[in-house]
């Protein structure tokens, strides 16, 4: 069977699943449940890490937004698309990870422009790389085929969890495995692992398995947010989409999607709903107006494929994606495109949540139906690109998950400009596992009452990073949390969702089971030791993950792993809290270095005694900001020093000078922590002073 496994139009042939009997019992080291791009990713990491996977999904197709959801033109922050210039290289060798990376060159090589490999296949003016869902969905595939092949990855579909199987008590349990029903055929299977990964797009593993969640807009006790009320409005949730891919035809062959039940008879799809027109404000007072084909119409927004060269000029030939929220339109409100805000879909029964996913559809319906009676008749539905009969994605575009309460909450108070003033960056977690950037926190709100709605700098986020608490269910063990299950709030959600955070989650929590099974250690324990902290964080480095936000450090840096890792530490980061540069050749002053090696051996605070007095009288006490650290040097012997002589804090330090530094502080690291770095009397430069102190950290955690 396993020379038989193939792909066609994006899509694995029959051979290539496992369709368990009923009453099935299977085995796996890792279970990664759900059809997200966090549930891929999470797969592909751990098949690359050598173990085996068995990924339980919804459909037939992997991927989640990019695929199934038909959203393969990318939500990237301003910072993935930054071009190299100086102490900066491209946005995609610092913002993503190099599989990250691999994926999106991959989809730009599958569809080329022109007969060229060009940086935005779909030429679209929202979406930065887009291409059709084919193109993703055969990219993704092309990286799973070989596990397949080798029986590594056991991949069922047309599956969801239904239980989940638990044991132990005082207020802990541990995931055993996860019982799945077919939902074609209704009969039940059980899948069990030594790790499982909540990977759904709505979080339905911790319902189905009652594990502590959150669902909608907090309360304010619940998050310790303080934009939000005192009291918790479950029902409000981000709105759904069902994404339409549409070709743009000649004149006149068009092909009519047809007019849905209910339409101008049911109010949320009247014709008073939608808009054929984009409209932005050119003045103040002055609205510009773009047409549904203009260079920046709805129709280019999230054109997915171009017919020609010219990335601007809507042709026909030309596919793009309907995913079209509220409009800027003058006098309207809460209109104009296919997102579905009447309802939820999650903390409802199924039989209500299948209902706003079937009138979601009739939305996206009507939408088509209305574009093509009022002024854009020339479109056809390309359901050869989404694996249905209409040009409609299998499911919703899902914006908002159930989320697990875990060990770190990720709060708006972590990740808007207010709470960073004048910073580069939004709240460094010390245990970060992944980063992110969107330029605002993206709320499609629905219809129900009591939405808080950040404003002005409230809803501006800063380039934030991914705590490995957030992966980790306060109260349930051998549980993984991945997709938009993660502990985010509400808010914070808003902007993780977005497709490269999703990816990096899924990268994050594949690594995080992985190293559970590896040591046999439940994640929790990773996630709140130290040691296992840094271990994780310096593998997933070294595979190419960034984990903290440098613009002029890319993948392949020699000494990416090093000033990552000890960037995240909080032992050598930005020179200037204002800049994403870490400046890898800039000289370092003595006091940085002496910062650098308290922090790297967490050395005791130790004061001078009040009688005598600081004891350098360069480096006094409200004067200097390395007080503290070079005081508590002199303390512990590393550093000479007598009566009131100077220090020359802001002096330059050179190799030489550090080496007598480490000599003293770890003797035992000091070979190797000069390994690539000659002792001599050149001035040190930063990135070789996180290449010493990564040895010194190392040394001080034993690993």
């Amino acid at each position: 069977m396993s020379n038989a496994i193939t792909q066609r139009n994006g899509v694995f042939a029959d051979g290539a699943f496992t369709r368990p009997p009923a009453g099935a019992e299977l085995t796996c080291s890792i279970l990664v449940v759900g059809g997200s791009t966090a549930a891929y990713t999470t797969t592909l990491t751990a098949l690359r890490l050598n173990l085996d996977v068995c990924l339980v999904q919804p459909h037939r197709v992997v991927g989640g937004q990019f695929t199934a959801q038909a959203l393969p033109a990318s939500d990237d922050g301003d910072l993935l698309q930054a071009k190299a210039g100086l102490y900066t290289v491209d946005g995609e060798q610092f913002a993503i990870s190099k599989a990250q990376k691999a994926f999106r060159d991959r989809q730009r090589e599958l569809q080329p422009v022109g007969g060229k490999k060009v940086a935005n296949p779909g030429g679209g003016w929202v979406s930065p790389l887009a291409t059709t869902p084919v193109v993703a969905a055969t990219a993704m595939n092309e990286a799973l085929l070989p596990y397949l092949r080798d029986g590594r990855l056991t991949l069922i579909p047309f599956a969801e969890p239904v239980q989940v199987a638990l044991e132990g008590g005082n207020g802990r349990s541990r995931v055993r495995g996860v019982i799945c029903r077919d939902t074609q055929q209704g009969y039940t299977f059980t899948v069990r692992a030594k790790v499982t990964v909540e990977a759904t797009d709505l979080g339905d593993l911790l319902e189905v398995g009652n594990i502590p969640s959150r669902v909608g807009q907090e309360a304010r006790h619940e998050t310790g947010e303080a934009i939000l009320p005192e009291d918790a409005r479950p029902q409000c949730q981000q709105s759904i989409t069902f994404d339409v891919v549409v070709e743009h035809t000649a004149r006149g062959k068009g092909v009519a999607i047809g007019k849905p039940n209910g339409f101008e008879t049911e109010g949320w799809i009247g014709l008073k709903e939608f808009t054929s027109n984009f409209w932005t404000k050119a003045q103040p007072d002055k609205w510009q107006k773009w047409d549904f084909f203009s260079d920046f119409g709805i129709f280019r927004y999230r054109r997915l494929f171009r017919s020609h060269p010219h990335d601007k000029k809507v042709a026909p030939g030309d596919v793009a994606v309907l995913n079209w929220g509220t409009s800027s339109e003058p006098d309207r409100a809460f209109c104009c495109g296919n997102d579905y805000r009447p309802g939820r879909l999650v903390g409802v029964s199924r039989e209500e949540r299948q209902l706003h996913i079937q009138r979601a559809r009739q939305r996206a319906q009507a939408y088509v139906h209305y574009l093509q009676t009022h002024g854009a008749a020339d479109l056809k539905p390309r359901g050869d690109l989404t694996w249905t009969s209409d040009g409609i994605a299998l499911e919703p575009y899902i914006r908002e998950a159930r989320r697990g309460i875990a060990l770190t909450t990720i709060r708006h108070e972590d990740v808007a400009e207010t709470f960073f003033p004048d910073q580069a960056r939004a709240r460094c977690f010390n245990d970060s596992v992944g980063i992110g950037q969107y330029h605002y926190l993206d709320l499609h709100g629905n219809d129900a009452k009591g939405h808080v709605s950040p404003r002005g700098k409230d809803v501006v986020a800063r380039p934030f990073s991914l705590p490995l608490g957030a992966l980790v269910p306060k109260d349930t063990d051998g549980l993984v949390l991945s997709a938009k299950s993660i502990g985010t709030t509400h808010i914070t959600n808003a902007a993780y969702r977005m497709h490269p955070m999703e990816w990096a989650i899924g990268e994050a929590s594949g690594f995080l089971a992985v190293f559970a099974v590896w040591t046999g250690l439940d994640p929790r324990v990773l996630a709140t030791e130290e040691p296992h902290i840094r271990k994780i964080q310096g593998f997933m480095a070294r595979n190419g993950m960034p984990i903290f936000w440098f613009n002029d450090i890319g993948h392949d840096d020699p000494d990416f792993e090093a000033i990552q890792v000890l960037a995240a530490a909080g032992v050598v980061r930005s020179d200037d809290p204002k800049s994403l540069s870490f400046k890898p050749y800039a000289p370092v002053n003595r006091a940085v270095v002496a910062t650098a090696l308290v922090n790297a051996l967490k050395l005791p605070t130790t004061l001078p005694d009040q009688a005598t007095g600081p004891t350098f009288s360069d480096v006094l006490p409200g004067k200097h900001w390395a007080y503290i650290p070079i005081e508590t040097l002199y303390a512990h012997g590393m550093i000479a020093g007598v009566g009131k002589s100077r220090f020359a804090p802001d002096a330059p330090i050179t190799r030489e000078q550090l080496s007598f530094l480490v000599k003293r502080a770890m003797p035992e690291v000091y070979d190797k922590a000069f390994g690539r770095t000659p002792i001599d009397r050149q001035n040190l430069q930063r990135r070789e002073l996180s290449r010493v102190m990564y040895e010194v950290l190392k040394g001080r955690l034993q690993l």
